[in-house]
């Protein structure tokens, strides 16, 4: 019990970090954020060019975003069926596109939803992975590996604030 204790508090604290990476782009004050108001309905097409040239950053930036989401989703939730646990990964992906849109402070982007929950989906095999080879121990290496990452993610947030102070 402690442990699920434990991995619910890894996954709000990583829920609430990838809201403000994504939606409010690190920012500190609500007037460094972008005044935009935009959707790109169509995958894979405005988001992969950048001054006219293929760039395909951002797309693998917000795979990777969201793989720790799915790993901590299945941590918690791996006796509900596969649509239950990529429920919440889709669905924080479009809350965030929708504020985005809503407040006029970015890009709202198919390609970011569908990236988004890719790679949580990848998270999540990648924890059913763990859970196979290490059946007995598979939560508590989950749980050691995302405490390692969120005190680096929360050093780094700390370093970003200090430095825009």
């Amino acid at each position: 019990m402690r442990s699920k204790n434990l991995t619910r508090g890894i996954l709000i604290f990583y829920w609430a970090a990838l809201a403000w990476i994504i939606v409010f782009k690190m920012s500190l004050s609500f007037a460094g954020l972008p005044h935009l108001r935009n959707i790109k309905l169509i995958p894979f097409a405005e988001s992969v060019i950048v001054n006219g040239h293929l760039d395909t950053t951002e797309i693998f930036q917000n795979l990777a975003a969201f793989v720790p989401f799915g790993v901590l989703i299945h941590a918690l939730w791996d006796r509900k069926p596969l649509v239950g646990q990529i429920l919440p990964i889709l669905l924080s992906s479009l809350l965030f596109e929708t504020v985005q849109y809503l407040f006029a402070i970015g890009a709202s982007d198919v390609t970011d939803l569908l990236m988004n929950t890719l790679g949580g989906i990848l998270g999540i095999g990648i924890a059913a992975l763990m859970e196979k080879l290490f059946p007995d121990r598979w939560k508590l290496l989950i749980n050691a590996v995302c405490i390692l990452c969120g005190g680096l993610l929360a050093a780094l947030i700390v370093v970003l604030i200090a430095a825009n102070l």
